[in-house]
């Protein structure tokens, strides 16, 4: 349960993080969140967040997940750029192997601007969900713009096991 704190204020207009939107039921992706975004945050009632960058977390947002007691599970990744920086498929599996447990329920995913880490991790979700590729591809464009080619490829081609316990699995995998 989140504790009471300066943020829980009743704003008069909530303000959601960049690029905000929810994937499925209990699961949500965005871009960092800052101070503005607090009030929205607690409204969702989080958990967990799963934050895919190799920055660390800045103090403000530190303090707010320490206050709020929302578990923060952090892979520094950084995102495939051609020719030669590529996500660790590895990664994606271990990010999603929390994203399919419900105990991190509801979870926030985000990275620095909610797009192309994002775009990867909830591609391959998707695919685990056995989307189309088309559809995956669509979803992805429409948070990412277009920077698509080299994590289009790596959704594609992504194929490394996602070890999540399915006694805590979410009911729309």
């Amino acid at each position: 349960m989140a504790k009471t704190s300066e943020y829980t204020t009743e704003a008069k207009v909530m303000v959601p993080p960049l690029n905000f939107a929810m994937v499925a039921p209990g699961v949500y992706r965005s871009g960092h969140p800052n101070r503005q975004n607090f009030p929205f945050l607690i409204k969702l009632g989080l958990k967990s967040i799963i934050y895919l960058s190799s920055d660390n977390f800045n103090k403000e947002l530190e303090q707010f997940v320490n206050e709020q007691q929302i578990q923060v599970f952090h892979y520094r990744i950084d995102g495939n750029k051609e020719p030669f920086m590529e996500i660790e498929q590895k990664d994606i599996s271990s990010a999603l192997v929390k994203v399919l447990d419900v105990r991190n329920h509801p979870v926030l995913i985000h990275c620095n601007k909610g797009k192309h880490r994002i775009g990867c991790l909830i591609g391959c979700l998707r695919k685990l969900q056995k989307w189309s590729m088309t559809s995956i591809f669509d979803e992805y464009r429409r948070f990412a713009g277009s920077k698509v080619l080299a994590d289009q490829e790596f959704i594609e081609i992504f194929s490394e096991h996602v070890p999540y316990d399915p006694e805590y699995k979410p009911g729309w995998l």
